[in-house]
């Protein structure tokens, strides 16, 4: 087994988890298996319980796994299937060793971070590195390791002398370091600075580490002057000095990094045995076609997500990763316009009416919405209000999870006159209980209680012409990842599905509602799972594929060819098709303002 470590300095938040995500990439096109493993140096076992502000969102494995939204990246780059394992915290190291003491595997020695916590952090490496996670079955022959925040904290101090052992203890050819840090350009003088990155990496060797790579991440490109004194200084080969500037998208970031020899080093120098190499055009062109698509798009598509964590897009970073995802299969650049669904309640009208009517502004003039998930009562009322705009204005929506939750309480509330129609969670006496609790999912604990992970659902018998099933490609069963702890209650399917909203989609025992699909609607759908976290960039989701779809008017013609988007030469002669594009964004635009002004303004 060889390993990467990757680590970085001065400042988190530089791009660690798509460079390693980036390398690993690079060297699957070399036909190399590679795993991921992601170390977040937190007390927390894992991410379940944290507030999207703390660190963006909760990424769902298959297995249940409520990790950091890097093992999301590493999954959509490497296009693997990884285990809550690949994430390590000190949470979970520690919990183990203590665990271990209680039992008495210690034989009455003092427990102590050296050598108990470094050994219980390198075998629980070793033991993931070995795991397959590629549809292959096959044991990766390299794993990347990420160590989260930067080597001058103090959380991390325990992991980087677990490393320092362990880089003997595999041999050198075993292991090499790849440090990530900013190069910065103040304004005041316009040169890009060395110094904090010598310092980072200063503190790495004195940590016992030195780096073979150094990933240097800038807003604007750096000079070959400025890498040859950050080689001289911080004691690596020039070649091995990488400048990683800010680029349209980062599904750049492999082409761009392989331009600089990565593969041909990195086999060298862990041996891997694989040589030559092709031309870069033959072994990279997935990411090569793939970087031409995003930036040859036919259309911009304006996309609003109507959330409550909408101050830190992080939050959101799979729904954001799936739109564009699925902008490249239909041809569109995805402009998204965030808002806070509390801005759209009727109270902020008089304490806010700026932020009120700016909100209502960007939610009319965007071509399609999303509503996603979240948790708690504030800003829900906004979705609410948002899920009714979508619905008479015939607007492409897609509902995910808490999103599926709230279409189904303002579809109650206003087409079958169940004014009180509410969830459980956000209030607990309602008369109509439209999406209650599911008792066997809350024990008491927050952490890890939820309904997660890959499960089965089974498209209903009388689905046959469900755009939803056919976006699926007219599978009866098709899997997807959950997180959630409320659902529709079964006693209100029937007054629903009498009025319009069909739940096509149910669970393997046909008890819950997995998803709605409106009637007379250009797309109008919801998901009670998270469709964000399966999409790829080459194998888009199909709920996200048909709302760009469904904005575009493109979505029969879509569905027809079999979810086979026509060619530019076939798009450029679609008379057709563009003089339904432009007399429908006229009626769009139309009745938008109509509904914004009957709704929000009168």
């Amino acid at each position: 087994m060889k390993y990467i470590l990757v680590t970085g300095g001065v400042i988190s938040g530089v791009g660690k988890g798509v460079i390693a995500s980036s390398i690993g990439a690079i060297l699957k096109c070399c036909g190399i298996e590679v795993t991921a493993i992601k170390i977040d140096p937190y007390l927390n076992i894992d991410a379940g319980t944290f507030s999207p502000y703390e660190h963006g969102e909760v990424y769902v494995l298959d297995d249940g796994g409520e990790v950091d939204l890097d093992l999301g990246n590493y999954e959509r780059f490497l296009n693997v299937t990884l285990h809550r394992e690949n994430n390590i915290t000190t949470g979970k190291i520690y919990q183990q060793v203590i665990d271990r003491e209680r039992h008495g595997d210690f034989m009455g020695k003092t427990v102590q971070v050296v050598p108990h916590i470094t050994d219980a952090i390198q075998e629980w490496v070793e033991r993931v590195a070995e795991k397959p996670v590629s549809d292959t079955g096959k044991t990766p022959e390299v794993c990347i390791i990420e160590l989260g925040g930067t080597v001058s904290d103090i959380e991390s101090v325990a992991f980087l002398e677990a490393f320092r052992q362990f880089q003997y203890r595999i041999k050198r050819e075993n292991f090499c370091v790849t440090h990530v840090s900013p190069v910065l350009q103040p304004k005041t003088t316009g040169d890009h600075k060395t110094k904090p990155t010598q310092a980072s990496i200063q503190e790495l060797r004195r940590l016992g580490l030195n780096p073979d790579i150094i990933i240097c991440r800038s807003e604007k490109p750096i000079r070959n002057s400025t890498k040859q004194k950050i080689s001289n200084f911080c004691n690596v080969a020039s070649a091995q000095v990488i400048c990683v500037p800010d680029l349209e998208s980062i599904y750049e970031v492999p082409v761009h990094m392989e331009k600089y020899g990565i593969a041909k080093y990195l086999i060298e120098r862990l041996e891997l045995g694989i040589f030559p190499l092709l031309p870069i055009e033959k072994y990279m062109k997935p990411w090569i076609d793939l970087g031409k698509i995003m930036t040859q798009p036919k259309y911009e598509t304006t996309v609003a997500i109507v959330g409550k964590y909408t101050k830190l897009e992080d939050a959101y970073t799979s729904i954001l990763k799936a739109l564009t995802h699925a902008g490249n299969e239909v041809g569109c650049r995805v402009n998204v316009k965030f808002i806070d669904s509390s801005n759209l309640e009727q109270h902020m009208r008089l304490m806010e009416p700026a932020m009120y009517h700016n909100a209502w502004y960007n939610l009319s003039i965007s071509d399609c919405v999303v509503v996603p998930g979240g948790f708690g009562i504030r800003g829900v009322s906004g979705k609410i209000d948002a899920c009714k705009w979508c619905r008479e204005s015939k607007t492409p929506f897609l509902g995910i999870c808490l999103g599926f939750q709230v279409a189904v309480i303002e579809f109650g509330r206003n087409v079958l006159g169940l004014t009180e129609a509410n969830s459980t969670e956000l209030c607990k006496t309602s008369n109509h209980p439209v999406i209650i609790e599911m008792s066997e999912h809350n024990n008491g604990q927050m952490g890890g209680t939820m309904r997660l992970g890959r499960r089965l659902t089974v498209f209903k018998d009388s689905t046959e012409g469900s755009k939803i099933r056919r976006l699926y490609g007219d599978k009866r069963n098709i899997y997807e990842r959950y997180r959630h702890r409320f659902e529709v209650n079964p006693d209100y399917v029937e007054e629903y599905e009498k009025n319009g909203m069909y739940f096509v989609g149910v669970d393997s025992d046909q008890k819950r509602m997995e998803i709605f699909e409106l009637e007379d609607h250009p797309y109008y759908i919801g998901v009670q799972y998270h469709p964000e976290y399966l999409s790829r960039p080459m194998n888009p989701s199909p709920p996200f594929v048909g709302l760009l779809s469904a904005a575009e008017n493109r979505l029969e013609s879509y569905l027809s060819q079999e979810c086979k988007v026509l060619s530019a030469e076939q798009l450029d002669s679609d008379e057709e098709y563009l003089d339904t594009k432009q007399t429908s964004s006229t009626n769009h635009c139309e009745d938008s303002s109509s509904a914004y002004s009957s709704s929000s303004l009168s």
